[in-house]
């Protein structure tokens, strides 16, 4: 006997504003560092050097330092030419055999692919007013592009969450990788002008984190001396020492003379916010 249930409009309504009100909760929890266990591993032993000039070249000529500290990408800009260039520099990574890198080379390999595939994704939809327009990912109520298998390494079908949350983030277990990928927001930290790679990582790690908790978007203090600070801070806070203490530790660890002097006497976060719009130059 098969059972069937009816339910009223206004019980279906209601229930449709439950799933809505528990889809908005969910869908700004940030996925946790959950390890694949497969990219762990590497050869220690291996010299090898990877070549990203054709991705500096692109960094280059299209990512701008704007006045205002924030950078931005001139999609506007970008030549059918150097768009097919991207995609050469992305194919390569991906028929790379990441697993017989040593490790230094392998952080970087990652954080270089994750970010030439987010902007290559903005230039396949531009114009868009952000990159949570670009919903691709699967899930009813899922938002943006991370969670799309959209590239391929050593055989295995990857998303820019399974780079980030299983790969990067369970790791290397550095809470500056949140400065080094980038989503394409400006709520988000720069995207470098030049590419990582194993000689540079720690100094543009250190670098990006000055820059981004040195800036308003990052952490400010507002009128009435309250810690306002990026939502990044929220969604990772295991990342950044779990607490409000841990939190502005790390943040007096990386501020400048004068944000350092407003952090005096600072014990608790007030409040967070976060930019979704594009990092568009135009």
């Amino acid at each position: 006997m098969t059972l069937r249930l009816r339910l009223r409009p206004s019980t279906f309504a209601a229930a449709l504003i439950v799933l809505w009100a528990v889809a908005a909760t969910t869908t700004q929890a940030a996925p946790e560092a959950e390890l694949l266990e497969r990219w762990t591993r590497h050869d220690a032993a291996s010299n090898r050097v990877l070549n990203h000039g054709l991705w500096r070249d692109f960094l280059q000529r299209y990512v701008v330092a704007g006045d205002d500290g924030i950078h931005r990408v001139d999609y506007a800009a970008v030549s059918s030419d150097d768009g097919g260039l991207l995609r050469v520099y992305i194919d390569d990574l991906q028929r790379t055999p990441v697993s017989q890198l040593r490790r230094a080379e392998q952080f970087a390999y990652w954080i270089n692919l994750y970010n030439a595939v987010t902007v290559k994704l903005v230039l396949e939809r531009y114009p868009v007013q952000s990159i949570r327009d670009i919903s691709i990912s699967p899930g009813l109520f899922s938002k943006g592009p991370w969670g799309a298998r959209l590239i391929k390494v050593e055989g295995e079908n990857l998303s820019l969450d399974d780079i980030e949350h299983r790969i990067l983030r369970p790791i290397w277990r550095d809470a500056r990788i949140h400065y080094a990928v980038n989503c394409a927001a400006l709520g988000c930290p720069n995207l470098p002008r030049e590419p990582f790679t194993a000689a540079n990582t720690e100094a543009l790690l250190d670098a990006g984190a000055r820059a981004y908790v040195n800036h308003p978007r990052g952490v400010r203090i507002d009128e009435q001396g309250q810690l306002i600070v990026s939502s990044i801070y929220h969604w990772y806070a295991d990342d950044f020492g779990a607490d409000a203490a841990g939190l502005i530790d790390h943040l007096r660890r990386h501020a400048g003379a004068a944000l350092a002097a407003e952090l005096q006497g600072v014990s608790k976060v007030h409040d967070h916010a976060y930019d979704w719009s594009l990092n568009d130059l135009r």
